[in-house]
């Protein structure tokens, strides 16, 4: 629902094992339960993937989901294929360094390239944001007019205090 709206989301992967963001959901949500969504924007925080689906779609686009995002349980089911051929990846964690800043990454969610390397993201347990930028996102030409190149999946690193220069960019 992310690439369907074009929305830039700032993540904090919580996979199993991982020793920061887990116990946050605990903490704010009163519950260890994946996902979590809080909306800096309103305030909203909640569980339940068809709720967050849902929410999005009110609160950020026309209200209308994707068919293939409102079947229920035949999503979940099938989701759960399409992520049996990976092996759990990003599922599991893996120790990491926390950076100083989320890491940015400019990708979209049907890209399978930009699959690989959210699941490294989350594995890390390593906060990123989103710069959602499907096919017919505006972003997709900002970003070119800006750094004069455009593919995805690419992952920004900051070097130094924020500094962001096509040197600093992984093409993944």
């Amino acid at each position: 629902m992310v690439s369907v709206l074009d929305l830039d989301v700032l993540y904090y992967p919580c996979p199993k094992g991982s020793p920061t963001f887990r116990p946050k959901v605990l903490e704010m949500g009163g519950k260890r339960q994946f996902p979590y969504m809080v909306d800096p924007n309103t305030g909203v925080a909640m569980y339940e993937s068809d709720d967050i689906i849902n929410y999005l779609a009110k609160t950020y686009g026309d209200g209308s989901v994707p068919i293939m995002l409102k079947l229920g349980l035949l999503t979940t089911i099938t989701a759960g294929l399409a992520l049996s051929g990976r092996s759990g990846k990003g599922s599991s964690y893996t120790p990491a360094k926390l950076p100083s800043q989320p890491i940015e990454i400019w990708a979209y969610e049907g890209s399978p390239f930009c699959k690989i390397a959210r699941e490294t993201l989350v594995e890390l347990e390593l906060p990123h944001l989103l710069h959602s930028c499907a096919r017919g996102s505006p972003k997709r030409q900002d970003f070119f007019k800006k750094y004069g190149l455009f593919q995805v999946c690419i992952v920004a690193i900051y070097a130094s205090a924020g500094n962001l220069s096509p040197h600093n960019l992984c093409l993944i």
